[in-house]
């Protein structure tokens, strides 16, 4: 993940963000932390996320085993 980061502003209903906080709780995160765990696997499982060379898996397979 880069280290800039984009700041913006995110409206969402005070029950969602309620939920959203309770989850993260539950996994030692703060909602921030949350809300890209939750975009960040999105964009995987839609195929939109470029995975970067530093995070690319290990080509050697007998590490793997």
């Amino acid at each position: 993940m880069s280290l800039n980061k984009k700041t913006f502003v995110l409206r969402i209903s005070e029950d969602m963000f309620k939920n959203l906080s309770k989850w993260a709780d539950d996994e030692f995160r703060s909602v921030n932390g949350q809300i890209e765990m939750i975009l960040d696997k999105a964009l995987k499982d839609a195929c939109r996320k470029t995975v970067s060379k530093e995070t690319k898996p290990s080509q050697n397979t007998k590490l793997l085993k």
